[in-house]
């Protein structure tokens, strides 16, 4: 798959609720902000990307990425920042993933993409668990998720299984997918990954 097949989303747009209510992308991993670490791992592999954020545009513009808030406010969770790339992307795919996981693994998008065969959605899996923000995503399920959204859900695993899901298998390095959801997170992640 080419890059002018992908847009890049990074979801940036949670409450940051066990981060203090802080903007979690906006947060500082190994010196450089956690959004920046999500920006380097897709700039090389799509042909735009978008930061699905809903506070701090002027903080998270000038990155070479297109800033968009949810459409429709009031926090709705991931779901809705997927949703919201769906429908402004302007490629055939939309790769997804969160801000708050600085160490994904530099091949990830060509090994989703490698991983899809004939779905509409490849999901990465470290081994243990299945991580739903990290996906490959057909950008034609738009609709379908739209008015999954009107109809209530919220949970992206509901969703993915109403489609053609395969799992693309990472646990040659699970810890790529660790995600910083407190302070303790964090200043352990950056513990084992500057060791």
């Amino acid at each position: 798959m080419q890059a002018e097949q992908m847009t890049g989303l990074v979801l940036a747009g949670g409450q940051g609720r066990r981060m203090g209510g802080r903007d979690k992308g906006l947060e500082m991993f190994a010196d450089v902000p956690l959004i920046e670490h999500a920006l380097h791992r897709l700039r090389p592999y799509v042909n735009e990307i978008l930061i699905n954020a809903n506070r701090s545009h002027d903080e998270y513009s000038g990155r070479g990425a297109r800033v968009v808030a949810d459409i429709e406010g009031g926090y709705q969770g991931p779901l809705m920042g997927i949703w919201t790339g769906l429908t402004l992307a302007r490629t055939p795919w939309v790769v997804v993933v969160p801000c708050d996981s600085p160490v994904l693994p530099d091949d990830l998008v060509p090994r989703l993409a490698a991983g899809l065969g004939n779905h509409d959605i490849a999901m990465a899996h470290d081994g243990e668990r299945a991580h739903p923000v990290v996906a490959l995503i057909r950008r034609s399920l738009v609709d379908d998720l739209g008015a999954a959204l009107a109809e209530g859900e919220r949970k992206i695993d509901r969703w993915y299984a109403r489609h053609a899901l395969c799992e693309v298998d990472f646990s040659d390095c699970p810890m790529g997918f660790a995600n910083l959801n407190t302070e303790q997170d964090k200043a352990r992640l950056e513990r084992q990954w500057t060791q």
